[in-house]
């Protein structure tokens, strides 16, 4: 087991063949005195027989001679950054956390040795050097980055499992600690960004981006915080970013319709937007209409919607005059059956009129209120129950006050046919008492669309029976016509009866 362990560590090309012959040499002459150099006979005897089962699991010399399993405080100041590389070389290895019976040892010296490395980053007390950050990437790399199996993603986005329970990886408590020391290690004010960026650089990222895929929600958790952090810390990369979330959110949307990572991208996103400057970089808007306002339009928005309505109420709130845009693209995109995704979408219709101006409702209000006419009629009465439900707002209400001659001959016709033939009780009591508001609002208006209705429903009744009428005649004249040759004719199948 050990030897296995030990032929992944890196090893100094100026270290001896052997372990055994390199060791003592090592700890004679490298391994510093806590207590200025004055430490007992049975003192020294145990720190070796201490470094003597350190070696067993992890050889000396690793890193500019330095035994690596040696704590922080037993060394000096000078040499801690040295002894940081050497720790973080050592945690590149890794291990298969499938079978936890398999190299249980190492797996419990790695451990120990990522919490030190936690506890020593946290303190700042040293600056961080272009080696150590160099270290420090490369050890993430080989831990985290990774590419995530078919069968890891064994839940699709598309809503089918939702009710599912979530997938841990097994590997989870080793990676938490990663993540941990990565966090504190982008946070740290130990860490200088202008070197740090050379490392932390747009491959990194990309990789860190990959990461959001994991089916397990503890690891995107923590991908989260770390990408705000990045952002916050490394300005340059900020465009980057930017750009590279795009583009999972074209290829999510465009192909895949597949990804665990949309609502927690979303998140970040989010923050992003508040921080925006007025007025709104082009680059912005364009964000708004080619990835946020298309976002609506996959099966499983439902996952992320909170996010996204989010997102999108952010961007309205810092420029009123994108409403027409965002409502617009909602109208594009609504759903003409999938029940559950049109009350969405009027939860969030309501959301952007509490705070849209005067100006940029009239600008939507005919193609809007036509589309909530359609779902006031649905036959699926929670739809209908929705709809009927913005009537409920005092804000929503004052606005079509003051565009009733407008609006209402629009909804009427709705209106009337669910208080005349509404299957929902519910709906039916909700579509008469929004008729009472538009009675109250204007009795005038309301008897003249009332009357318009009679006369098109009368219209109507009179197409109809043509058209019936029309259908008679053809029936009636194609009975009298001989067959003649291969014509085919529907013949209705003849009674008979068997008597037994």
């Amino acid at each position: 087991m050990f030897k296995q362990f030990l032929s992944k560590l890196p090893r100094n090309k100026s270290s001896s063949k052997s372990d055994s012959a390199e060791s003592p040499r090592t700890n004679s002459a490298r391994t510093p005195r806590s207590n200025g150099g004055n430490s007992s006979p049975s003192s020294a005897s145990a720190r070796s027989n201490n470094v003597a089962k350190r070696t067993a699991v992890f050889p000396t010399s690793v890193v500019a001679g330095i035994e690596p399993l040696v704590p922080f405080t037993e060394v000096a100041n000078a040499e801690k950054m040295n002894l940081f590389v050497s720790k973080v070389s050592l945690c590149c290895v890794t291990f298969d956390f499938t079978d936890p019976s398999k190299n249980s040892v190492e797996k419990d010296v790695k451990k120990q040795t990522l919490i030190e490395l936690v506890d020593f980053v946290a303190s700042g007390s040293t600056r961080f050097t272009e080696s150590a950050i160099l270290a420090m990437c490369r050890m993430c790399a080989a831990n985290l980055f990774r590419v995530f199996p078919p069968n890891y993603r064994s839940k699709s986005s598309g809503g089918e499992n939702d009710d599912e329970e979530p997938m841990f990886d097994p590997a989870w408590p080793h990676l938490h600690l990663v993540y941990d020391l990565l966090l504190r290690f982008i946070t740290s004010s130990c860490l200088d960004s202008k070197v740090a960026k050379k490392y932390i650089d747009h491959s990194f990222i990309s990789r860190l981006l990959e990461l959001f895929d994991s089916e397990d929600p503890r690891e995107r958790e923590c991908l989260k915080t770390i990408l705000h952090r990045v952002y916050g810390k490394f300005m340059v990369h900020r465009p980057f970013i930017r750009k590279a979330i795009n583009n999972i959110f074209y290829m999510f949307v465009s192909e895949t319709e597949r990804h665990n990572g949309i609502a927690d991208l979303l998140e970040i996103f989010g923050s992003i937007i508040s921080g925006f400057a007025l007025p709104l970089k082009e680059e912005h808007k364009i964000f708004l209409w080619r990835v946020l306002v298309p976002l609506h339009k996959p099966k499983s928005v439902g996952l992320y919607f909170q996010q996204l309505s989010f997102c999108i109420t952010q961007f309205i709130e810092k420029d009123p005059k994108l409403t027409s845009t965002v409502i617009g693209g909602l109208l594009r995109y609504w759903p003409v059956t999938n029940s559950q995704k049109e009350m969405m979408f009027l939860g969030e219709i309501e959301e952007i009129l509490e705070a849209i101006n005067m100006v940029e409702f009239q600008r939507l209000m005919v193609p809007l209120f036509w589309r909530i006419g359609c779902c006031i009629n649905s036959f699926h009465f929670q739809v209908a129950e929705r709809a009927l439900f913005l009537w409920n707002n005092d804000h929503i209400v004052n606005l079509i006050a003051h565009n009733r001659m407008v609006i209402l001959p629009i909804i009427f016709p709705a209106l009337e046919r669910n208080a005349q033939t509404h299957w929902n009780q519910a709906v039916l009591n909700l579509s008469l008492n929004v008729r009472k508001i538009f009675m109250e609002m204007d009795e005038e208006l309301f008897m003249s669309c009332h009357a318009h209705f009679k006369e098109e429903e009368a219209e109507l009744g009179l197409v109809a029976e043509k058209r019936k009428e029309a259908w008679e005649r053809l029936e009636n004249a194609a009975s009298l016509q001989p067959i003649t040759g291969n014509t085919a004719v529907l013949v209705a199948p003849l009674a008979t009866s068997i008597a037994y």
